[in-house]
């Protein structure tokens, strides 16, 4: 008889991702199927409006993408420390009688009733993020330079996909300096149409901030096979062609010297490009004062 007190009810609780720089891998969702928020609470008598319902905060790595399930569509990438972003929405709150109160209806006995709860399947995945990206054949060396540079103790052989995860290691510089370098499996010819392992580990490339190209001494064409890893990254992301790049020329350690100094010539690319060896140690020191020269200049 004293009018209509109906409180709203609560919203469900969201499922949000929140970007952690200490955070490094997705491996404590890996086993973690199924994340339920808890619903919100009916509202009551006296105008009470019902509590929302707990959201769930993931901390995920920088680099994390969430992807729809069905459709395989980017939603949103995670980038910087402390962002949040909703992965799943809680449903929302119903509306109490007394928001239909007016002047021309005095006592509403109806209400809105809330939103039911969503159940929705997301697919969550990494890009490695790392200072220096290698990018080459499969079997080009890039996990013995890898290995030779760092700690890191990546699988090595000599067949092609030996590597089939992304590896990362922290290359120790002059003056206790630093940075970090990520083996990616290797690309092949129209791997940004997912042929090879493709399109699975094309993406780690876009967190890198410098390319290391790599191609060995022993190839037919170094300059044809540069030109084909390059276009590979531009049919996948044109931005990457806008990354510092630089070439190494690997495995010199199978050819005697002069055999290096008639091909310097024949080499035709439009960017740096340098000889090393994994094994011997060749141009190592040379090629960590490059990388570290591209990584600290303002010029792209």
């Amino acid at each position: 008889m004293g009018g209509p007190d109906g409180g709203n009810g609560g919203r469900g609780g969201h499922i949000i991702l929140k970007g952690n720089s200490n955070v490094w891998t997705l491996l404590a969702l890996k086993y973690k199927k199924h994340v339920i928020a808890t619903g919100g609470v009916n509202g009551s008598g006296n105008n009470s409006t019902g509590a929302n319902g707990e959201d769930i905060i993931l901390e995920v790595p920088l680099g994390t993408v969430a992807r729809d399930f069905e459709t395989g569509e980017i939603e949103f990438e995670i980038t910087t420390n402390g962002e949040t972003k909703i992965l799943a929405r809680g449903g929302r709150g119903g509306q109490g009688n007394a928001q239909y109160k007016s002047a021309t209806k005095q006592t509403p006995d109806y209400a809105q009733p809330g939103e039911p709860g969503t159940e929705i399947w997301k697919i969550l995945e990494l890009k490695v993020l790392a200072d220096v990206g290698l990018v080459g054949y499969p079997n080009a060396g890039k996990s013995s330079l890898l290995a030779a540079l760092t700690a890191a103790k990546p699988e090595i052989a000599n067949y092609p996909f030996t590597t089939l995860v992304p590896n990362l290691g922290i290359v120790k510089y002059r003056h206790h300096a630093s940075f970090v370098m990520a083996d990616i499996p290797g690309i092949i010819e129209n791997a940004h149409e997912g042929k090879g392992l493709g399109l699975r580990f094309l993406r780690h490339i876009e967190r890198n901030s410098v390319l290391l190209f790599m191609v060995p001494i022993e190839s037919n064409d170094i300059s044809k096979d540069y030109g084909i890893l390059l276009n590979e990254l531009k049919m996948y992301n044109p931005d990457l062609v806008d990354k510092p790049r630089l070439l190494a020329i690997t495995k010199c350690d199978l050819v005697e010297k002069e055999w290096i100094d008639i091909i310097r010539p024949e080499i035709k690319v439009d960017v740096p490009f340098c000889f090393i060896s994994s094994i011997s140690g060749l141009g190592l020191v040379e090629l960590k004062d490059l990388l570290w020269g591209m990584m600290n200049s303002d010029q792209p």
